[in-house]
Formats: structure tokens, sequence, C-alpha cells
């Protein structure tokens, strides 16, 4: 395979028409190789419009959800952000590369152990990982500037935007297979908050997210 050809139509045929224009975001995934965040398993598909699996019933999210978060984020480098559910660490990468600080939360050992080493290895130093279950939040370094959730949520909890600063950003996918939608949270003010639903997906829920009650006939 020709990595970098295939590297080019990932974002020429996958990512530009996923309405992701900002270059310093196309520019990025030239930089920090998915490919080494990708299981060995798996790498021939690195570059594919797929989520690919991580173990643990966990997976890596489609380039073009990559890319469009990032975009939406509006990152800046004097940005600290939460991540929830580290996975592969290369969402993580991309959010390093483009703020000051990331602290990304992982439930599963394994894969906080296989991320730290891609990002070791990768020379990405601005990262701190930490195993627990963030699913009701994560208040240890808060308050933050950006807070991503990269597993969807039936239920959106507000702790996760009690955690954001004047400003902050929080980016979540909410809702129920087969349709979600992603959302990004604008912290307006202390108690106040501006929600824009940005476009509909489906992805893999956030381990023990909070669930809704629901009606038992």
């Amino acid at each position: 395979m020709d990595i970098e050809q295939a590297r080019y139509n990932m974002v020429e045929s996958q990512i530009r028409t996923w309405e992701v224009l900002d270059q310093e975001v196309l520019d990025l995934l030239s930089v920090v190789k998915r490919e080494r965040f990708v299981p060995e398993k798996w790498r021939e598909l690195a570059f594919a419009d797929m989520e690919i699996p991580l173990g643990q019933g966990q997976s890596m999210w489609p380039p073009k959800l990559e890319a469009r978060a990032l975009q939406e984020l509006g990152l800046k480098k004097t940005d600290m952000v939460l991540e929830v559910g580290t996975g592969s660490g290369y969402f993580c990468a991309l959010l390093a590369a483009l703020t000051q600080h990331v602290y990304s939360v992982e439930i599963h050992p394994e894969l906080a152990e296989r991320a730290a080493k891609t990002l070791k290895a990768e020379g990405i130093t601005n990262v701190t990982l930490e195993i627990g279950d963030a699913s009701h939040g994560w208040n240890k370094h808060a308050p933050y500037d950006v807070i991503v959730l990269t597993g969807s949520v039936p239920l959106l909890i507000e702790t996760y935007q009690q955690d954001l600063k004047p400003g902050g950003r929080l980016f979540a996918i909410v809702g129920d297979p087969p349709v979600m939608e992603a959302k990004l949270i604008t912290c307006a003010a202390p108690g106040a908050y501006a929600s824009i639903d940005l476009f509909e997906t489906c992805v893999a829920p956030l381990v023990n997210a909070p669930q809704p009650e629901r009606f038992v006939f």
C-alpha cells in the first residue's frame, strides 16, 4: 500500500467532502500519522471510512468524524482539554498538536497502556493519560477550555458543562442508535450554555454512560 497516497485519498475523498476545510486541520492529518495508532491487524484499513476495532468493545472514529470534530471545536494553543475515552490515542494526539495540554481518561487499562506507548514513540509529551471512569465527569483538572466525549451518550448530563471555563466548548454525540446528533455546547458564562446541533452520526456508547429513565410496558 502506498501510505501517502492513501492518506491523500482519505483527505480528499472523505474529509473535504464532509465540510472540513480548515487548512490547519487538513495539514495536521499529514503530520500525525494515523496508521501508527491503528492495531497492526487493521493497519491496511487505517485510512478507510470506517470505525476500526481496538479491542475491549472499543473502536476508533472514522477519519472524517475526527477531522470534523477538530474543526468544530476551534482549538487554540492555550486550551486545556479533557478527553473522555483515550482509545488508540490518535485523537488525543491530534488534540495535543493544537492545544496546550490534554488530560485523557480511559476506563480500560490495556488501551491506556497501548496509547501511552504510541504517544511516547511519537514524541507527544503535552498529554496526561489517566485510568478511570469519567462517564459522570472528571473534575480533577477542571475547569477546562475543551471537553470531548469520544463515546456517545443517550443523555448528556450537566456535569461536563459545569466543568467548562467561560468560552469553553464541549463536543458530544448524543442519542440512541441508529441516529445520534453531534452537538457543540459553549459556556457563555457560568451557568449559561449555548448548544448547536452539528450533524447526525452514530458511534459506540461511552462505557457506563448515564441512562435516561425509560418506560417499561
